[in-house]
């Protein structure tokens, strides 16, 4: 077959490379569903995920440390809030551009994961091995989310019935990604001890070391590298069964478990080479005594490091494994903790999560636990968490109650009465989900932000003009960012409206610039600062008076740089029927607080306050 050099293995569909250009928009509070500490930096937003994305760009790249999306998964069963039967190649032209900029906002050593069911996780697989690069690719997780008798499908038709669900993993740079925290399963240990009994398999955790006799020095040996192993005895140890405790103590198996749960042990065969040394050290000093321990440092393992104490058992040194390295004390509560690899059971959780936050979301929501899990795995109090398919919340408050830094996005009219609901109980201290794990009481806050409306649209003329919904402001903190500037008002001087580096200013304004308003503004410039001034016109004198000064005219110097006047890339979301409520009264209601849009330090004056004094806001009259 003949070889071209420009093939490359890559999936296509209709629409590939027409991504669209999008428009970076400023975010809008709405200080009436911001709730809580007024200094929080978690961010809920209402708007069209896409564009939202977009707009955390400029000050969120390489911020988030683990992304969280849980997508409509386009199996043709429309969810109540989210219309996911969408044709394959609209839901891959969808999907990628989101991809693209998720990945341009986790943190180098971050990681996103991604849920996903049978009908798309094939396409989407190849898709993020090609956004993320397949060498970051971590794994893919399967979740039983389902019992088999109340899954999904079959029965009636060929298909078996649908179980799980699938979560995959990616790093931006896998090079630079963390070990992941250990996952583990948490069942209440005298449960698991009757499981095994009524199922008729062998329990071995069932020795006692009451009492570990006195501590003598025999002799050392070393391991493979040379390393000092040293050897005691074990004089007079009382070693008794569960069986025995429970007689000499009067209390039932659950106490004595409870009880000694840090004493009860099982000797294992364990295969390794340590054992191997001590058996002949066993031999060699011509121990009798039934208990050994020995004193050494590994040099692997979660002990590494350490100096570390171990028993061993009988003739054949058979190892004490511990009851407690299986198990963890959880509020007065004994669990047994199993190592979780890449399948899941999520099914204990999914009896209760209808009633978790307090909000209806029929067959979309997700249990806290599954979250929990994966923020325990990649995240540490304090790192951004972001999830851009936000549905009833479970991500923020999962995040908020871990004290995690959290952005969600939510196009409905659900990120107001589901997400902002449940945050707010959140606040206050609800008690469903991880609550009890995570010894939540309540606090902190977010605030709640919408997007700008689109800079520019078309008048009745097809004319693109500057949205009369934009005041001064707006217009100045969105031109900024147009531009890569930050908006970071001066409190003196009005021409220093944001900055691109230390020395490098804007300003924006629809007033015409006159030769003599440059000269004044020139006159306060220090050395080395230069400047570019955006407005709607100027004398043809000012274009090229100074050489650190540069003029560009608005809005024909935006035009062609991405798309105006779209509002809707979504995934065709289902609005929850609310009241409705004129444009008007909308927009009135909204107070501008872009990320970036704020005064600097020395400037005492909120963005609201700003709004009220600043002479341009009648400019569009």
């Amino acid at each position: 077959m003949t070889q071209n050099k420009h093939q490359k293995l890559e999936l296509t569909w209709i629409g590939k490379g027409e991504e669209p250009k999008l428009e970076p928009r400023i975010l809008i509070e709405q200080p009436e569903y911001s709730y809580g500490d007024p200094n929080s930096e978690n961010m809920l937003i209402h708007g069209d995920n896409l564009l939202a994305l977009k707009a955390l760009e400029q000050d969120y790249s390489g911020k988030i440390k683990c992304i969280y999306i849980d997508p409509p998964y386009n199996t043709g069963n429309a969810f109540e809030h989210y219309d996911d039967g969408v044709e394959h190649s609209q839901w891959l032209n969808l999907m990628k551009p989101r991809l693209v900029l998720l990945r341009t906002l986790l943190s180098n050593n971050g990681s996103i994961f991604i849920q996903i069911d049978d009908e798309e996780q094939a396409y989407l697989k190849v898709l993020c091995d090609e956004v993320f690069g397949r060498k970051n690719f971590v794994n893919m997780i399967s979740v039983n989310m389902k019992n088999s008798a109340g899954a999904s499908g079959g029965g009636e038709d060929k298909r078996l019935k649908k179980n799980c669900e699938y979560i995959l993993i990616y790093a931006k740079d896998y090079s630079a990604l963390p070990i992941f925290n250990s996952a583990y399963e948490y069942t209440e240990m005298h449960e698991v001890v009757e499981r095994y009994r009524a199922d008729k398999i062998n329990w071995h955790y069932t020795s006692v070391l009451v009492n570990e006799g006195k501590k003598e020095y025999i002799g050392s040996t070393v391991d493979g590298d040379g390393n000092e192993i040293k050897v005691f005895l074990r004089k007079n140890p009382i070693i008794k069964s569960i069986r025995q405790v429970m007689l000499d103590d009067n209390i039932s198996e659950k106490e004595a478990y409870y009880k000694y749960s840090d004493r009860i042990f099982e000797a294992k065969d364990a295969q390794s080479s340590i054992r191997i040394r001590i058996i002949e050290a066993r031999n060699t000093f011509s121990i009798s005594e039934d208990l050994l321990s020995i004193e050494y440092v590994p040099r692997s393992g979660r002990n590494r490091g350490k100096l570390y104490e171990q028993f061993y058992k009988g003739g054949k040194c058979r190892l004490v494994a511990w009851l407690r390295d299986i198990g963890e004390t959880i509020e007065g509560v004994l669990y047994k903790k199993d190592l979780q690899g890449t399948y899941w059971n999520l099914t204990s959780n999914i009896n209760n999560l209808t009633k978790e936050g307090g909000v209806a979301f029929p067959n979309g929501k997700k249990p806290e636990q599954l979250i929990k899990r994966i923020f325990e795995m990649t995240t540490v109090s304090g790192d951004f968490i972001l999830d851009s398919f936000l549905g009833s919340g479970t991500t923020a408050s999962v995040a908020h109650k871990m004290g995690r830094r959290w952005i969600g996005v939510e196009l409905g009219e659900h990120a107001k009465t589901h997400c902002f609901s449940r945050m707010k109980q959140v606040v206050h201290g609800e008690q469903s989900g991880i609550t009890k794990a995570e010894n939540w009481k309540g606090g902190g806050g977010f605030k709640f932000y919408s997007l700008a409306p689109s800079l520019l649209n078309q008048d009745k003329f097809g004319n693109w003009v500057i949205s009369s919904e934009y005041n001064a402001q707006m217009l100045a903190a969105a031109t900024a960012k147009q531009e890569g500037f930050r908006y970071l008002p001066h409190e003196i001087l009005y021409w220093k409206q944001g900055n691109s580096s230390e020395n490098d200013y804007i300003f924006t304004t629809t007033q015409f610039i006159t030769v003599e308003t440059l000269d004044q503004i020139h006159d306060q410039m220090l050395p080395g600062e230069s400047l570019m001034v955006c407005c709607k016109a100027f004398q043809k004198e000012c274009k090229s008076k100074f050489a650190n000064i540069t003029i560009k005219k608005i809005p024909q110097m935006l035009l062609g740089r991405c798309e105006f006047g779209k509002d809707d890339y979504s995934l065709n979301i289902v609005n929850m029927p609310v009241e409705e409520q004129s444009e008007d009264e909308a927009f009135s209601d909204l107070v501008i607080e872009t990320i970036i849009a704020k005064p600097t330090k020395k400037d005492k004056r909120s963005v609201q306050e700003i709004n009220k004094t600043n002479s341009q806001t009648s400019l569009f009259d």
